[in-house]
């Protein structure tokens, strides 16, 4: 598993994932992490369009192939360096036919551990670009300073200093650009086999600098996790007939095989299942066929969920399944995940007799193997942590989908192996606490901590997006979810946070290094894909990270976007319209208070209209009331003169979001054209300059160009700048357009003037 770290989303000159590369123009405005109401929802009402669509082996091969031929294209596009080479790694394709392009990158011929990207295209224009590192890929020198042995020295000290046992470099050093932190540095990476303190198989991967030989980083690419024995009683399991006899080989979801180890600890697969009958145990642990069965029973219903539910066809999408191995080593209470041999294994469990093989578990590694080729997220600090707990939150939505009246869906882990010896579950979603390790909400050392115990958050995220908080009774579990800041949150629904999930591990948003503030971002871009940015769905879903202290609340109501202080003169036409919206659905209603004498407002529409009378200061405010009878109101003040004015300015803030375009508008009352000299003074603050591009909008909808995306990592635009508009009528509203191109930094319009 390659650690490919998320820096933020950032956008690229035109690319076209799939089919051919065009040159074409970024499309902005899509939903970013506190976008206001801009569509009113009040139920989870999927987006058929933004969803996964199962594909065939044939069309994965084609859109891989064509993937494959662009990109050359591709790295152009994006600005690459020319010893910057992509490779594709999977390309995802929703139901309204945007693709999701994941791809690799090399520098020199050496693999970038950060360097992983996404593009989201759709109809041949590129809508955004996901990637992990924001940093440009240089390294002056390629050449170690320090020898392959003594990284291999380095990483196997480490292992031995976690208690390894048998510890030897399972592969040899290889020369890496490290670029998941800071500037990108040439490192050794080493993966370290044998075995890990508990018996389980080790993989750690070691990065050391190849300049000095420090060790930078670590990672366990097994991934483990427990879950429930053996409870889901009779049940129908896919197998295939070989002559007379039968086989757990599952032929009508991808062959997915389940072998026994017989105790083996080894990489090899095992025996098949076979038998003269199509019956498989007995539901106890003394037969060995009974942990087989659960196995492949959990396996199948989570192919089934995955491709019923969210239309992927096999964790790579390409309609193959992974296996499993049952009865790995002796009395081993865990199960694992291993990209190695792409399969899931399970132990016994205490004294062989609880094998951990039923239906969260055998999800919960399963989806370990998605995430491997999807998000990718490293198996330490915050990614590790939401790592584990995407496996925790699509085995809890398998095992409710199962419906299984033997082992009913619930917000518990673990809650049928007693491994604590008191009957009680090993995590718990509601309030992870409970267990005595995990975390309840996010905190800034939680990266330190195990990731069993950081994904805590993330599952308690969850359960309040599914359930909501307080107190209730669900499948005759009780639960009482608390919030960090002590607000109610309101369910979404289980189907609703599952897909947002799911979407946004699938869709690229993502990436390996995806932080808890990140994952928010994520989600929130995937539930504006799947229900709309600004529905209840979407802003409950910030209410929920809210509830875990992970970004602020979206508070639901009615939104009334100023229109800044206004400038009339008397005697001159005036045509305002006031931008408003709610998350309830309905119409909404306009009223004004303090207009100057002969404007009114349209109760209906909001535009405020007529010619003003007389001269005057007032202050103004618009009232907005929802069907739910929810107000929202903006106040400014109204000036009325009875001379041409020059200078016109607005001063109100606007938030500059994440891969989105905002507008600040300035109505201007002034007759003949505009000057050749029109000044144009900016206020922008903002913490990384370099995303933005920078926009004046004339009345009739010209476009002049002020910035684009210049200044690198510098903060904040404060700058006059001179244009040449005389061919413009003045007269009219003229907007400020800032358009993000990139993720994490944010900002807001300060203000901005034109002096004409």
């Amino acid at each position: 598993m390659s650690p490919t770290p998320q820096r933020r989303a950032t956008t690229a000159g035109a690319l076209v994932a799939a089919a051919a590369l065009l040159a074409v123009g970024i499309q902005t405005g899509t939903a970013t992490a506190d976008a206001t109401a801009s569509q009113a929802g009040t139920v989870a009402q999927a987006n058929p369009g933004a969803a996964n669509r199962a594909l065939s082996a044939s069309e994965r091969a084609t859109l891989l192939a064509e993937a494959n031929s662009t990109t050359e294209q591709a790295a152009r596009a994006l600005g690459l360096a020319g010893t910057e080479k992509l490779i594709v790694r999977d390309v995802v394709k929703d139901a309204d036919g945007t693709t999701h392009t994941t791809y690799e990158r090399t520098y020199d011929g050496i693999p970038v551990l950060g360097g992983d990207l996404t593009v989201h295209a759709k109809g041949g224009v590129t809508k955004s670009v996901t990637k992990a590192t924001n940093a440009d890929i240089k390294v002056a020198d390629t050449t170690a300073a320090v020898t392959p042995a003594s990284a291999e020295g380095t990483a196997l000290t480490s292992a031995n200093a976690a208690g390894a046992k048998d510890a030897k470099a399972a592969k040899g050093a290889r020369k890496v650009i490290w670029a998941a932190e800071g500037a990108p540095v040439l490192a050794f990476e080493t993966v370290v086999g044998g075995l890990q303190h508990d018996g389980t198989p080790s993989e750690l991967h070691v990065v050391t600098n190849a300049k000095t030989g420090a060790k930078i980083t670590e990672w366990q690419a097994i991934e483990t996790g427990v879950g429930n024995t053996m409870y889901s009683g009779q049940v129908t399991l896919g197998t295939s007939q070989s002559g007379s006899n039968f086989t757990l080989n599952d032929a009508g979801r991808g062959a997915h095989k389940t072998y026994d180890l017989n105790g083996g600890s080894g990489s090899g697969t095992g025996t098949l299942f076979t038998g003269p009958d199509d019956t498989w145990g007995t539901g106890a642990a003394s037969s060995r066929e009974t942990a087989g069965a659960d196995a492949h029973y959990g396996a199948q219903l989570t192919w089934d969920y995955y491709k019923n539910v969210h239309g992927r066809n096999g964790l790579r999408n390409d309609g193959v399944a992974p296996y499993s191995r049952v009865h790995y080593g002796n009395a081993y209470v865990n199960a694992f995940w291993s990209d190695s041999c792409f399969c899931m294994t399970y132990g016994d469990g205490t004294g062989n007799t609880h094998p951990l093989t039923s239906i969260d578990v055998a999800a919960h590694e399963m989806t370990h193997g998605l995430t491997s080729v999807t998000g990718n997220m490293t198996y330490s600090g915050e990614p590790g942590g939401l790592n584990e707990a995407t496996s925790d939150i699509m085995a809890a939505a398998v095992e409710f989908n199962a419906n299984n009246a033997n082992d009913v869906g619930d917000y518990l882990v673990g809650e049928k192996i007693d491994i604590n010896g008191d009957g009680t579950p090993l995590r718990y979603m509601d309030k992870p606490s409970k267990d005595g390790g995990s975390k309840d909400a996010w905190y800034s050392g939680i990266g330190s901590i195990d990731v069993h115990y950081s994904s805590g958050p993330a599952n308690h995220w969850y359960y309040l997006a599914s359930e909501g908080s307080g107190a209730k009774v669900i499948n005759g579990v009780s639960y009482n979810s608390p919030t960090s800041d002590n607000i109610p949150v309101a369910a979404i629904g289980r189907e609703a946070a599952s897909k947002i999930w799911f979407r946004a591990l699938t869709a690229g948003y993502f990436k390996s290094n995806t932080n808890y503030a990140a994952a928010r971002v994520a989600t929130l871009q995937a539930a504006a894909d799947l229900y709309g940015a600004g529905s209840a769905t979407y802003n409950n879903t910030a209410n929920a990270w809210a509830g875990i202290n992970v970004g602020p609340r979206i508070v639901a109501g009615v939104s009334v976007t100023s229109p800044g202080n206004q400038n009339t003169v008397t005697g001159s036409a005036v045509s305002l319209q006031i931008q408003a919206s709610s998350t309830n659905a309905g119409a909404l209603s306009y009223a004004a208070s303090g207009l100057p004498t002969g404007l009114s407002i349209n109760s209906s529409t909001g535009l405020i209209s007529g010619t003003a009378s007389t001269a005057g200061t007032y202050n103004t405010t618009v009232t907005v009331t929802d069907s739910a009878n929810q107000t929202g109101t903006a106040s400014f003040v109204w000036t009325v003169g009875t001379s041409q004015q020059s200078v016109f300015e607005n001063t109100t803030d606007y938030t500059i979001a994440d891969n989105a375009t905002v507008e600040s508008p300035l109505p201007v009352n002034r007759t003949g054209n505009a000057p050749s000299t029109l000044k144009v003074d900016v206020n922008i603050v903002h913490t990384y300059v370099g995303d933005l591009r920078v926009d004046l909008v004339a009345p009739d909808g010209t476009v002049y160009n002020l910035r684009n995306r210049s200044g690198g990592s510098a903060d904040n635009i404060v700058q006059s700048f001179t244009v040449n508009a005389s061919s413009e009528v003045a007269a009219g509203t003229w907007k400020l357009r800032v358009a993000d191109l990139a993720s994490l930094d944010t900002g807001y319009i300060n203000s901005w003037k034109l002096t004409f």
